[in-house]
C-alpha cells in the first residue's frame, strides 16, 4: 500500500499565487511522497465551468489528504466556505513567532513566540444578519436603554442587526484543542499556558458562556497554567507583554482581530501561518490577505506561504521536514540580504526563495 499523500493547491487571487507556486517549487525540491493538484477555480473556472467551485474541485478536495490555500476573494471564497464549514475545519492554529531580521515595530520583540486559537466555525463567523425589522415581532428590549428594539430603531431610522452564535459544544471542542495544544508545546520546551479572551462583562450571554466553559474545563489540565482576561485588557496586554502568551483561545471575530494584531507584532502579516483543523480533515492558508496592489510585481513576501505550507507537512507526517525549512527561513532572516521590501529588503520573490533553497542544501 502507497503512503503517498495527495494534496489540492489552490494558488488564490491576485498577488497569492505568485507565493504559491514558489512555494509548492520548494516542496518538491525536498523530494516527499506528495502529490500535488491543481484543479480549476476562481475566475478561471467561472469561464470554463460556469462556476467558481466545479464539481471536480470538490471531488479533488474530498479525496485529498489536506488543501493548501492560498489567500482568496471574490470567485473562489465558496471554496474557502466549504473548507470551514463542509468540513468541519473548527481550529483555526495562528501562530505568531519573532526571529531576528523580521521587520518588528517593537524594540524588544524578543522571545514573541504565540499561538492565537481562533474558534473557525461559530460566533459573527456564521453570518446570521438582516434588518432590524425582521426582529419587531419578537418584541425584544434592552434593559440598558430601556426601550425595544422597535423603539430604537424608528428613532434612528432602522437598521441592521447581526446575530453571534456561542455553543456549548463548540466552545468546548475548541477549548479542549487549546489545553491539548499548550501540552504539545509544553513538551517541545514552551511555557504550556492558555489564555481565554472574551467580553463577557458587555455580552454576558455568549462571551459568559465562552469564559464559563473555558473555566469549568481548565481544571481537567492541571498541568498547564490558564488565566482568562477581558478582551479589552487581553488586547492592551498583547502590546505591553506579548511574552507572556503562549496559547490564546478566543471566540471567531476576536481571533481574527488579534491574531492580525500579532502579526503586526513580529512584523507583518506576510510572516503569518494558518492551519485549519477538524474532526478528519485540515486544511492550511497564511492569514493575510490577496494583496492586489502588488499583484504581478513578485514581491510579495511568501514566508507566510511557506510556514503555511510547513504547518501542513507537520499534519502529513514531515515534522523534521518542516523543522527543517521553517530553520532555513530563519536564517534567511537572520542573515538579512535577501529579505522582501516591506520586511526593509530590496529582494523579490523569487530571490528569497532561492535564499531558502540555499539553506536547505547546504
Amino acid at each position: 500500500m502507497s503512503n503517498r499523500k495527495n494534496v489540492v493547491v489552490i494558488p488564490g487571487d491576485d498577488a497569492a499565487p505568485e507565493a504559491m507556486h514558489p512555494t509548492i517549487d520548494l516542496l518538491k525540491e525536498l523530494a516527499l511522497d506528495i502529490d500535488f493538484e491543481f484543479p480549476p477555480y476562481g475566475d478561471d473556472a467561472v469561464e470554463s465551468h460556469g462556476t467558481g467551485f466545479p464539481d471536480e474541485t470538490r471531488a479533488a478536495i474530498d479525496a485529498a489528504d489536506a488543501t493548501l490555500f492560498g489567500a482568496g476573494s471574490k470567485n473562489s471564497t465558496e471554496i474557502v466556505r466549504y473548507l470551514r464549514w463542509g468540513k468541519g475545519t473548527y481550529a483555526n492554529v495562528r501562530p505568531a513567532r519573532w526571529v531576528p531580521g523580521c521587520n518588528s515595530p517593537l524594540a524588544n520583540p524578543e522571545n514573541i513566540d504565540l499561538v492565537i486559537l481562533r474558534e473557525n466555525l461559530e460566533d459573527l463567523a456564521l453570518g446570521i444578519g438582516g434588518d432590524l425589522e425582521e426582529l419587531y415581532p419578537l418584541g425584544l428590549s434592552s434593559g440598558r436603554a430601556k426601550s425595544t428594539l422597535q423603539d430604537v430603531a424608528e428613532a434612528y431610522g432602522g437598521g441592521k442587526y447581526a446575530i453571534k452564535v456561542i455553543t456549548e459544544g463548540g466552545t468546548e471542542r475548541i477549548v479542549r484543542y487549546a489545553f491539548e495544544l499548550a501540552r504539545e508545546r509544553k513538551a517541545a520546551g514552551k511555557r504550556g499556558k492558555v489564555t481565554c479572551g472574551t467580553k463577557h462583562n458587555l455580552i454576558p450571554q455568549p462571551d459568559g458562556l465562552f469564559l464559563e466553559v473555558s473555566n469549568r474545563i481548565a481544571p481537567d489540565y492541571p498541568d498547564i497554567e490558564y488565566e482568562n482576561w477581558i478582551i479589552d485588557d487581553f488586547a492592551r496586554r498583547l502590546i505591553a507583554e506579548p511574552q507572556e502568551f503562549d496559547v490564546v483561545v478566543l471566540p471567531s471575530l476576536y481571533g481574527d482581530i488579534f491574531s492580525d494584531a500579532a502579526g503586526g507584532l513580529i512584523g507583518g502579516l506576510g510572516l503569518c501561518p494558518s492551519g485549519c483543523y477538524g474532526e478528519d480533515y485540515a486544511y492550511f492558508e497564511p492569514i493575510h490577505g490577496t494583496a492586489p496592489d502588488i499583484m504581478g510585481q513578485n514581491i510579495i513576501n511568501p514566508t507566510a506561504t511557506i510556514r503555511t505550507a510547513t504547518m501542513m507537512l507537520r499534519h502529513l507526517g514531515y515534522g523534521e521536514t518542516a523543522d527543517r525549512v521553517d530553520s532555513a527561513i530563519d536564517k534567511v532572516y537572520q542573515d538579512g540580504d535577501r529579505l522582501t521590501p516591506e520586511q526593509g529588503g530590496t529582494a523579490s520573490t523569487t530571490q528569497f526563495c532561492e535564499a531558502i533553497l540555499e539553506r536547505l542544501r547546504e
